[in-house]
């Protein structure tokens, strides 16, 4: 795996857009930029982008974890191919196997991680999906962090995103009386 760069980003919140003061929720991301090995190339075999999953998870989740000011309650993962990649070559760095190092690192996590994977431009955005960890029922925890690397992704890379949070979204107030379906 051939990492160019990895760029974090900490938010922490104190208030809600419209001033409304809140306990202090810290959300934090980890972008790493790497090189797509199957750029331009017609292939169904992915397994080869399966493992940067694995890798990044491992070593990403713990300077995650420093970050926050409390224990990790929500994650999330994303991945922004370049323009001469698939949407699927960002299914195959997140699905097979990045969530099992994340919970190993986290102490646990019986939820689905939340994902998003998209093709995108130079300087392109991704939102990030955070949901607990535990209850994936949990409305409250229903997040979402846009990230970008300005200089990334380059046509043959894919920016692999990992995100949590020790919060919920700020003034949660969706799912608290009964649910019209």
């Amino acid at each position: 795996m051939d990492i160019r760069k990895t760029v974090f980003t900490k938010e922490i919140i104190n208030a809600d857009e419209m001033g409304k003061p809140c306990a202090p929720i810290t959300r934090a991301a980890a972008m790493a930029v790497v090189r797509n090995p199957l750029a331009g190339k017609a292939q169904d075999d992915l397994s080869q982008l399966y493992d940067f999953g694995a890798e990044l998870g491992k070593t990403l989740t713990q300077e995650l974890i420093q970050m926050l000011s409390g224990a990790p309650i929500c994650y999330g993962k994303a991945a922004l191919v370049g323009s001469s990649g698939a949407m699927e070559h960002g299914a195959a760095v997140l699905h097979p196997k990045l969530g099992k190092p994340v919970r190993a690192a986290m102490g646990g996590g019986k939820s689905l991680m939340p994902s998003n994977h998209k093709v995108g431009a130079l300087g392109g955005s991704i939102d990030l999906p955070l949901g607990h960890k535990d209850e994936a029922w949990s409305f409250d925890h229903i997040d979402t962090m846009t990230l970008w690397v300005p200089d990334a992704p380059r046509a043959d890379e894919i920016v692999l995103c990992l995100g949590m949070s020790d919060g919920t979204r700020v003034h949660p107030r969706v799912g608290k009386g009964p649910i019209q379906a």
